[in-house]
């Protein structure tokens, strides 16, 4: 694939809201591929040829000058109509509403238009490079209520994300009511399907699709009970079975796709 992918990581305090922006620009060479979430809002700008994406279960959204993805816990379709060219935004769990000014619970595995696109595509100029700059300098921090506590649970949970919400609601000095509720405000997701998410996401970062994977000793190493929940949990974030996504992505060199990527 001729396809060009950089990428920025914010410096602190935006890190923390931010997780990376990203610039792409070229043709994949399949039709359509499936993204596994990973907790995050993406916002982005389309400068090329519309993209076609599809929420698991969702209606459809063809992007002409830019797109948001809500928080999910299921794979987008996503389907460019032609070469890709766009940026995105991608926050961390707690960031949607901080650096986007919007609530994630009303954007929960949605794909819909992103009003702001409109004028980043006439004001971005020059290089790739420039422009992830340009959009770094002008990311703002707005309303952080609750994001606190929330982004200490986020950090409990991509560190065990097996641990149980219970316990770690205790941990906070809060009842597991309360920081459902809390986790549905500021993250749109609640902090049992993100954990699930993060341990996905966890296993997809570390398994070599071209070598031998062990997936009963990893099922155990990242708190499965065995392989079948494995194999459930794989399934329902990515679209595939573990086999299945193996197989997509050894069509590939290891520095032509992406973790959660499966090329369809």
């Amino acid at each position: 694939m001729d396809f060009t992918y950089l990428t920025r990581t914010p410096a602190p305090p935006l890190d923390r809201y931010v997780e990376l922006i990203w610039y792409a620009r070229g043709q994949i060479d399949h039709p359509r591929e499936l993204i596994a979430p990973t907790g995050s809002t993406v916002a982005a700008v389309v400068f090329g040829s519309p993209i076609r994406q599809t929420p698991t279960g969702g209606p459809p959204h063809l992007a002409t000058a830019g797109f948001l993805i809500g928080p999910h816990d299921r794979p987008i379709v996503n389907e460019p109509t032609a070469e890709t060219h766009c940026l995105g935004i991608v926050t961390t769990p707690v960031g949607c509403r901080a650096v986007l000014g919007l609530e994630p619970a009303r954007l929960r595995g949605r794909v819909t238009g992103w009003p702001p696109a409109e004028r980043l595509r006439a004001e971005l100029t020059g290089t790739p490079d420039e422009m992830l700059d340009q959009v770094l300098r002008t990311l703002e921090i707005g309303d952080t209520r609750g994001v606190d506590r929330c982004a200490r649970a986020v950090a409990a949970l991509e560190e065990a994300p097996a641990r149980g919400i219970a316990d770690l609601a205790a941990e906070l000095g809060v009842t597991h009511g309360h920081l459902d509720r809390e986790f549905s405000r500021v993250v749109g997701l609640g902090p049992r399907t993100l954990a699930r998410i993060l341990r996905v996401r966890r296993l997809l970062e570390h398994i070599d699709v071209h070598g031998q994977i062990g997936w009963t000793e990893l099922a155990g190493s990242l708190g499965w009970f065995d392989q079948a929940h494995l194999i459930r949990d794989f399934k329902r974030h990515t679209g595939v079975t573990p086999s299945q996504y193996q197989a997509a992505q050894r069509r590939y060199r290891p520095d032509e796709v992406e973790p959660g990527f499966v090329p369809m």
